[in-house]
């Protein structure tokens, strides 16, 4: 299991201290009840469990301002949450801070079609975004397996990717503005729609991916797209990641930047899920060692005739084994579900310890092959489940309990074991220990001996300028 070292204690609130700060949202939305806090302070794979006196739950950036300012006069720790779906520990409170729920900052404040944005406040839910978007007749592209619960103040903390960003990027690249409430309760205000604007240092940037180390993103400008004319998906069997490799180039040159998501899944994750999944059914007739979930997004009616002829060249180049396209909707969302019932199908198997790393595309195979070694070297029998994001570079290496001969508190106690060898094969690949999830805690600590000296000095000194006191979700990232 992941060792959490706080690095800020806060002292006990005063019962002054708590009416101030409750005074500021209502009786109503501050909740000190210890069994209402309990959903603040765990998150969805159990690693880790924080405390709390307080949860605040702000109705408006003018609230946030308030609590912040408060806060920093008498330098109270505060964690901002989100849907509380992150996976590194950024949003729990390990040492007692005051959490700053966003939840009920729900706004879609404007929706413009001629500029392709849309302005929403921090906590809707990416899904709600999705949708509006839709009935906007424009498309909203980040998507992720919790979209339903996510919001987008997370997304853009985390700077999450999900299985659009083959073709849209990652949430950093969806965002135009921010709003923004500095530790000390000033209001940063670049809600900006422009997409050309060189008036000096790009700010935006600084709180994307700053998992709320630096201020309070409270709103924000998002791009719109072009719905798709036609959407084509397709379930392909392979025998290796190398044969995956060779059609996602047949993919790409065919679909000439129409191909928006390619998903790389083991036979593992195709076994797990119809193992403990509902309604799951395996795509294909027969089953193979590798599969590709792919999808082709197209201007024009020729998303199918696309994928039909990256198949045809891949069956005839020897390396698609068989394939299924989506014949309807349903269908399409029935390969979709099985993606994304792969990590809750992998926590009913036992202990998992999970890396999201990302390598350049054409170092993907070797660095699976080189990183199951090392697995079954350290700990034999142990049950890689890699899948992920094949498209650019991120996959989510995954490794599961044995079946036999180990408890489940025995597997994690070497998670940084397994870390460790999993990160140097990455690592000398030129990759990165963290593609999408973030730092949190779950990774602190691995943070310095990864990133460039210098380049922790000016993040350091860039959180020393905007939370001086250490108040902004202390002991995250750094």
């Amino acid at each position: 299991m992941p060792i959490v070292r706080p690095e800020f204690l806060q002292p006990p609130l005063s019962p002054d201290l708590i009416a101030r700060l409750t005074a500021i949202v209502g009786d109503k939305y501050a909740v000190t009840d210890a069994e209402e806090l309990a959903q603040y302070l765990t998150e969805a794979r159990n690693l880790f469990h924080g405390r709390s006196p307080l949860v605040l739950r702000p109705a408006s950036t003018a609230e946030v301002s308030a609590i912040c300012k408060l806060a920093s006069e008498h330098r109270i720790a505060l964690v901002p949450q989100g849907g509380n779906t992150g996976l590194v520990g950024g949003q729990t409170p390990h040492s007692g801070e005051v959490v700053v729920s966003m939840r009920r900052m729900d706004r879609i404040r404007e929706v413009d079609t001629a500029s392709n944005t849309m302005t929403v406040e921090a906590g809707v839910i990416l899904q709600t975004i999705q949708r509006r978007a839709d009935e906007a007749d424009r498309f909203f592209p980040l998507s992720l397996g919790a979209e339903g619960s996510c919001t987008i103040g997370g997304n853009l903390s985390t700077n999450a990717g999900g299985t659009g960003a083959l073709a849209y990027g990652v949430a950093r690249d969806m965002a135009l503005g921010l709003e923004v409430v500095l530790a000390d309760g000033r209001i940063l205000n670049g809600l900006s729609k422009l997409k050309k604007d060189n008036t000096g240092y790009d700010l935006r940037n600084l709180f994307i991916g700053a998992e709320g180390t630096l201020g309070i993103i409270t709103a924000a400008v998002v791009k719109l797209f072009s719905k798709p004319r036609s959407v084509q998906t397709a379930f392909v069997g392979l025998k290796s990641p190398a044969d995956a490799l060779k059609l996602l180039a047949i993919s790409q040159a065919e679909a000439a930047g129409s191909l928006t998501s390619f998903e790389l899944l083991a036979e593992i994750c195709v076994d797990i899920c119809l193992k403990h999944g509902t309604d799951i059914r395996d795509p294909l007739a027969y089953r193979h060692p590798w599969y590709v979930l792919m999808e082709i997004s197209s201007s024009r009616d020729d998303a199918a005739a696309t994928v039909e002829a990256v198949l045809d060249r891949g069956i005839r180049n020897g390396f698609v084994g068989d394939a299924v396209l989506a014949a309807s909707l349903q269908q399409r969302a029935a390969f979709w579900k099985l993606r994304e019932t792969i990590p809750p199908a992998q926590k009913r198997e036992g202990g998992s310890i999970k890396h999201d790393i990302s390598v350049p595309v054409a170092a993907v195979p070797a660095f699976i092959a080189e990183a199951n070694i090392a697995v079954a070297k350290l700990i034999p029998d142990a049950r890689p489940v890699p899948f992920g994001h094949l498209g650019d570079g991120n996959i989510h290496y995954n490794v599961s309990q044995p079946v036999s001969g180990m408890t489940t508190q025995e597997f994690l106690a070497r998670w940084q074991e397994v870390n460790a060898v999993v990160f140097k094969i990455a690592l000398r690949m030129g990759g990165s220990i963290s593609a999408e999830h973030g730092i949190g805690v779950l990774k602190r600590d691995d943070l310095p001996g990864v990133k460039d000296k210098t380049a922790i000095e000016v993040m350091r000194g860039i959180k020393a300028l905007f939370d001086p006191l250490g108040i902004m979700n202390p002991g995250k990232v750094l």
